[in-house]
């Protein structure tokens, strides 16, 4: 009887014990943070930083941020059409000069060549017949008008010189149009009318508008005919059109006017350009649906048939877990994780899923929760010293 009392006393014993140690564990719970970081971090890859080498790293909060949706692609650089245009000669006949080259800047109306042209002698000539004219109708008018109104000839004597007058002057304006469309100038046409001066066959073709010299279409002594042979293309190289190719599931958040960031890994600058055109067919063999991007070029870096890189930021936002990039690693399998801070002086290395990156800020899709620590800074010693455990 005496050993079952002893046998119900321990037992007693051992259950306050039990006791005891429960309500012990249960007043002191484990951090927030810390059993969080747990929760998602093998424990084993918990280690600490020394206080005197904690100054050498940067810690950041994950925070949401309003993004607009940026679209990547490439595109091929290309001639601005709407400053581009083709000089093309008026006259036929063989050219005796040619003025410029490829690459040559050019201003408008500067002569870029010269024909001589029998067609130019025929309307200088034409010119001149009408002006003839014109004088000798004018003095016949003055006389008619004398003569009137000296009652010497009859009202309708004076009407017919002064419908004469009317004719020679239209002749006139015909034939100094005719003149202007083949690009003659006003001091051309001034030297044309001194008479007794030997016709210049010879008609400049001019720049329609300023630019460069891009393409090279003639030599010397070739026959060119009148509105048919294209000399030289002259485009304004200031601005330059970018063929961007776009996939189906981006079309839908690019619009017309939304500002592109072009690179090339040959140049520092990066160059900038705006949406101006979304296509409406898809290429067959691409699955892609062309943009056109229009884009500044000061310095005429940018030449036809490169390749760059597009950025194409459009209006559309949306909401985001960001992170400085410089807070992103990669271990030896090439996966991104981060180093999350469980406690102060206290990391841990977890994995996280990536998204776009915008500037210097990447987006965590998993991994990461908004308001958790991050080592943005001096994640390459956290890394060293990982490894050297």
């Amino acid at each position: 009887m005496r050993r079952s009392n002893e046998n119900w006393g321990c037992a007693i014993l051992m259950l306050l014990a039990a006791v005891s140690t429960y309500s012990c564990s249960a007043s002191k719970p484990a951090p927030a943070a810390a059993a969080d970081v747990a929760a998602q971090t093998d424990e084993a890859t918990l280690f600490k930083v020394p206080a005197n080498q904690l100054e050498h790293l940067k810690i950041v909060e994950v925070r949401k941020a309003a993004w607009s949706a940026s679209v990547h692609t490439t595109g091929t650089v290309d001639w601005d059409a709407d400053h581009t245009t083709q000089a093309i000669t008026q006259v036929s006949g063989p050219i005796s000069r040619l003025l410029v080259d490829l690459g040559t800047p050019v201003a408008v109306n500067q002569p870029l060549l010269y024909v001589s042209s029998p067609d130019v002698a025929n309307a200088i000539s034409t010119y001149r017949k009408a002006r003839n004219h014109q004088d000798y109708a004018k003095r016949a008018l003055d006389r008619s008008q004398d003569l009137l109104d000296h009652k010497v000839i009859a009202q309708k004597d004076f009407e017919t010189a002064q419908q004469d007058f009317n004719d020679a002057g239209s002749d006139v304006e015909n034939s100094l149009q005719a003149l202007r469309i083949f690009g003659v100038t006003q001091q051309e046409v001034d030297d044309a009318q001194r008479q007794g001066v030997a016709i210049n066959p010879q008609l400049a073709v001019r720049s329609p508008i300023a630019g460069v010299v891009v393409q090279k279409l003639v030599s010397p002594g070739l026959v060119i005919q009148a509105g048919m042979t294209a000399c030289f293309t002259i485009s304004d190289v200031s601005t330059v059109w970018v063929q961007g190719h776009i996939y189906d599931r981006d079309l839908e958040s690019i619009r017309t006017g939304d500002v592109v960031e072009e690179t090339n890994p040959s140049f520092k600058e990066t160059f900038h350009g705006v949406v101006s055109y979304i296509g409406a067919l898809v290429d067959p063999t691409t699955r892609t649906t062309s943009v056109r991007i229009v884009t500044r070029n000061p310095q005429g870096m940018l030449k036809k048939d490169m390749f760059v890189d597009a950025v194409i930021h459009t209006r559309s936002g949306r909401n985001v877990l960001s992170v400085p990039t410089s807070a992103i690693l990669r271990n030896d399998e090439n996966l991104p994780f981060v180093y999350v801070q469980a406690a102060p002086g206290q990391f841990a290395q977890r994995l996280v899923n990536l998204g776009a990156q915008q500037g210097d800020e990447t987006e965590i899709i998993s991994g990461a929760k908004e308001g958790e620590k991050l080592v943005a800074e001096g994640s390459v010693f956290l890394q060293f010293a990982n490894s050297t455990r």
